[in-house]
């Protein structure tokens, strides 16, 4: 019999084929009754596989007894309740590395948008207000800048090497120096702001790093300053946030995660110096596709009683 696992919420087309030749799949996401059917399947259910922004909370995993391994399209592991699956002995595996580059590229993307008012100029055009206006106001450039990165993990290298063609001064803060990175440890995250024209945000969501990004972070971040986040919404502090935009005090912003997804606070909808997208960094067709490979190659080799390719370390 093939073993029965449950999915939380939907993937790419490939993946979904994949899984079900494979397993038993029992789709959560599609259940009118989500308790119905986690009472009905509880028992038999030995895999999970979910996201990195929807997770597994403790309830559901303490709801299937026979759980073994939960297997998660991405590499944020704040949305799943790690502790409990480290005392049931559960199994977590994740994507890393596949989508690295595209999440940095988008770090470089919002950073282009914001700086150079991408969105606006668009909007210029489309609107006819070139023909009617003349010249669209000046913006800034992004050579030559200062850029703090919060976070220098997989992303956050990624991002500095792409940074450095641009000709910036690159700055970093983390849990500690780096000694084998060339770039400036700040130790101290507001220190680091004040010290950046682009604070630039690739840490890890959690406990730990939740709204550390805050008020005072922002303000010395400034006026002339722009928050770019491709991380965790749950690492900035959004009413801060909001507000600093809507007083000036900070000058822009490229956000393409948020603390409540996908709600998105409507304030930010009419600030013309504030690029959105819909948690799409490692949204391209490769970036996905790999990661689901990742995802059926890691509960194949669980099942088959194999070391997995992509273990989570807790």
């Amino acid at each position: 019999m093939k073993p029965e696992i449950l999915m939380i919420a939907p993937m790419m087309p490939k993946v979904m084929n994949a899984l079900e030749t494979a397993y038993t799949v029992h789709k959560l996401w599609e259940a009118a009754d989500r308790q119905g059917l986690l009472a009905s399947v509880a028992t038999s259910i030995r895999g999970v596989a979910t996201n990195g922004s929807v997770g597994i909370g403790g309830d559901v995993i303490n709801a299937l007894p026979n759980l073994e391994i939960i297997a998660c399209y991405g590499v944020g592991v704040d949305a799943i309740d790690l502790v409990t699956a480290k005392v049931k002995k559960i199994s977590v595996t994740t994507t890393p590395d596949v989508l690295t580059a595209d999440v940095a590229d988008m770090a470089v993307g919002l950073m282009i948008a914001s700086s150079r008012r991408l969105v606006r100029g668009d909007q210029y055009v489309r609107n006819l207000e070139w023909a009617q206006k003349g010249e669209m106001p000046l913006t800034s450039r992004v050579t030559g800048k200062r850029a703090g990165i919060v976070g220098l993990g997989r992303v956050g290298k990624a991002l500095a090497k792409r940074l450095a063609a641009f000709e910036m001064q690159v700055s970093y803060t983390d849990v500690g120096a780096q000694g084998d990175q060339p770039y400036s440890f700040v130790p101290d995250l507001t220190e680091l702001a004040r010290d950046s024209d682009f604070l630039i945000v690739t840490a890890a969501g959690g406990p730990i790093s939740r709204k550390m990004v805050n008020g005072n972070v922002l303000a010395a971040l400034g006026a002339k300053g722009t928050l770019i986040n491709v991380a965790r919404g749950s690492i900035v502090d959004e009413d801060a946030l909001v507000a600093a935009l809507e007083a000036g005090t900070l000058g822009a912003a490229g956000l393409d995660v948020f603390a409540n997804e996908p709600n998105v606070p409507e304030a930010l909808f009419k600030l013309e110096n504030v690029v959105l997208m819909p948690h799409h960094s490692s949204g391209t067709i490769e970036s996905r596709s790999l990661m689901g490979d990742l995802i059926v190659e890691n509960l194949a080799a669980h099942f088959a009683g194999q070391p997995l390719l992509t273990p989570f370390a807790f």
